[in-house]
């Protein structure tokens, strides 16, 4: 890794880790871009990994009075089963499908919320967010649109609701990391060194998003996060098609 491009992975990881911290999301998708730019697809789900569970480790901490650990328990399990049943099936990314399952991501955030009954204070409801949020983030890296459908019913705030998340994802990175160890091992000491060079920046981009999230109301949190999803994923869409037809 270039000096350059390093200088350019730290901004990166500052900017996504403050647009986590005010959206509980979006910031992951930005940064998994920018990593499938500079390494194969599994070296970036590793090295996002490692980025995104500092991040979101900060971000539950800031938040921890507000996490509801009976949803996290029992998604928990759920991340558990899909890490599973990935394992079984030997799973290997590339970045084309990477980019189309994300780029598919904001059809869930346009949804009516009608079509959902689901309420993340439900056990079924949240176990099955489990499996399938935590199949998406290792499978593609984020699935921070996805958990927003358990919440959809759910009468917790926005504090409670990036609280929660944040912590769900916690857990997730780090099995993510763990599935993709191999990978990961594959990075030289130097680039080992620019990465944890940047974690820092990340938690201080989440302290940064985390004051601009107590000036949002709860309107134009929800808001604001189904544009910036739906543009970065339009954005990973066309890439996605752009890869598989190259």
């Amino acid at each position: 890794m270039s000096l350059g491009i390093g200088v350019a992975f730290v901004s990166v990881v500052f900017f996504t880790a403050m647009l986590s911290g005010v959206f509980g999301m979006a910031g992951g998708l930005v940064l998994l871009w920018f990593l499938l730019l500079i390494f194969p697809a599994g070296t970036a789900m590793a090295v996002h990994g490692v980025i995104q569970l500092t991040a979101n480790g900060s971000r539950a901490w800031l938040s921890r009075h507000y996490i509801v650990w009976r949803i996290v328990a029992l998604m928990t399990l759920g991340v558990l089963s899909a890490a599973g049943l990935l394992l079984m099936f030997s799973y290997s990314p590339n970045a084309a499908s990477v980019s189309l399952l994300i780029g598919l991501m904001p059809i869930l955030v346009w949804m009516p919320k009608r079509w959902f009954q689901l309420d993340a204070n439900r056990t079924s409801h949240a176990l099955c967010c489990g499996i399938a949020s935590g199949g998406l983030t290792i499978a593609a890296g984020v699935s921070g649109p996805l958990i927003d459908l358990s919440f959809v019913r759910s009468r917790m705030d926005r504090r409670q609701v990036v609280a929660t998340k944040a912590m769900i994802q916690v857990v997730a990175h780090s099995i993510k990391i763990i599935f993709y160890l191999g990978s990961a091992l594959a990075l030289s000491a130097g680039e080992w060194s620019i990465i944890l060079l940047a974690a820092p920046f990340a938690i201080f981009g989440t302290h940064t998003g985390n004051r601009i999230l107590q000036r949002l109301t709860d309107a134009n949190f929800r808001a604001w996060t189904r544009w910036i999803v739906t543009v970065i994923g339009v954005f990973y869409f066309l890439q996605g098609i752009f890869l598989l037809t190259r």
